[in-house]
């Protein structure tokens, strides 16, 4: 499906239309969010196509389109089937980017090779890694983007903190590998008289923390209940730039995160180190215990780096930048090694095209061509 919104109006540069495919239903959530909120910036300038990003058909470009957007895993998927098209003003591709595990990227080493840019939604912990990773030769076209959020839509819940010593972390998210929700239930062994929460779904339970379910966090009801906890606990392995650390922010909590969830060197963000559960159960312990003038000191640093970097300002105004910009770098050479490495990461691993929702994706592409054309938009 696709939706037509903007007023043509003269575009700067060459772009006179953006082909926008993300995410962007209902919702204040991520990814949703993002589509819309980047969507709305895009109308501004230019008119904009919506796609879903696991439609199976796929663009052709006409003089002055561009086509931005997330490509998913499913090679049969209307962002990568589009951007082997030739006749595109600018391909930039906006993503999440975790370079610590070749499963979470591999899909897109072939995809890149084909874009002007990729922005890279990340924390600094993985920018700072990305020399030295499976995507290093990826590095030319990367533009690192923080993610946003709109604090009116996070308003803060957290006014008061519990008295030290009775402290209690909340877990939000699902059970995906990334996630690491093994390391979450060996930390809370060390945590026996801490009240643990875990708000989402997964395909198991996360021991030691009482299940809560999905929440809207949009009512009142969704807000008052991750209002009655002091931090949000986090310890992904390979986890991009994870959304809940800012709204955690936003709404008064004290986010604590492996710096493999993204953000790192940040003092209002509590490290805890990944695979070492003692050393991470004894940080969550001393912060239990700190004066309260201490929390409210980081809760308000938080607040400040919100407004100051982490905001859809800043993003979106990123994201046409790189729409109107003539930059469109080499990738850098790809030993042989690794682009086996990738590729055996992407068959084999969870986003393999012969599993699940990518194997589905791909019958449904495959019946299309069969069947005939489809529509361009």
């Amino acid at each position: 499906m696709s939706r037509h919104r903007g007023t043509p109006a003269p575009a700067p540069g060459r772009v006179r239309r953006v082909h926008l495919v993300y995410p962007h239903g209902p919702g204040i959530a991520t990814p949703n969010a993002i589509g819309r909120r980047v969507g709305w910036a895009l109308e501004g300038r230019y008119e904009v196509v919506y796609h879903d990003w696991d439609d199976t058909g796929a663009i052709t470009p006409e003089p002055g389109d561009a086509l931005v957007g997330h490509p998913h895993p499913a090679p049969w998927t209307i962002f990568r089937r589009s951007a082997e098209r030739r006749g595109w003003s600018r391909i930039i591709m906006l993503a999440p980017f975790s370079p610590g595990d070749p499963r979470q990227i591999g899909f897109a080493d072939r995809v890149l090779e084909r874009c002007d840019l990729f922005l890279a939604i990340t924390g600094a912990h993985w920018m700072a890694r990305a020399a030295t990773s499976d995507a290093s030769h990826w590095l030319p076209k990367i533009v690192h983007v923080d993610l946003a959020v709109d604090r009116n839509d996070y308003p803060v819940v957290k006014h008061e903190f519990a008295p030290a010593g009775q402290r209690s972390f909340i877990y939000i998210g699902n059970t995906a590998w990334y996630k690491n929700p093994a390391y979450l239930e060996e930390i809370a062994i060390r945590l026996p008289s801490a009240r643990l929460g875990w708000i989402g779904r997964g395909d198991r339970p996360i021991r030691g923390f009482d299940a809560l379910g999905p929440q809207d966090f949009s009512t009142q009801a969704g807000r008052e209940l991750v209002g009655g906890f002091d931090f949000l606990v986090t310890v992904g392995s390979a986890d991009a730039n994870p959304t809940t650390i800012i709204e955690a922010m936003a709404w008064g909590l004290i986010p604590v995160c492996t710096p493999e969830s993204g953000y790192s060197g940040i003092a209002s963000i509590p490290n805890v180190p990944l695979g070492d559960a003692d050393r991470a159960g004894a940080i969550l312990r001393r912060l239990c215990g700190l004066p309260d003038r201490e929390l409210r000191q980081m809760q308000a640093a938080n607040w400040a780096l919100l407004d100051r970097q982490f905001n859809w300002d800043r993003l979106c105004s990123q994201v046409v930048e790189a729409v109107e910009s003539h930059l469109s770098p080499t990738l850098d050479d790809e030993p042989l090694e690794r682009r086996i490495r990738l590729a055996w990461a992407t068959w084999t691993g969870p986003f393999s095209p012969l599993r699940g929702t990518q194997l589905r994706l791909g019958v449904k592409a495959v019946k299309s061509v069969l069947l005939g054309p489809r529509p361009g938009r």
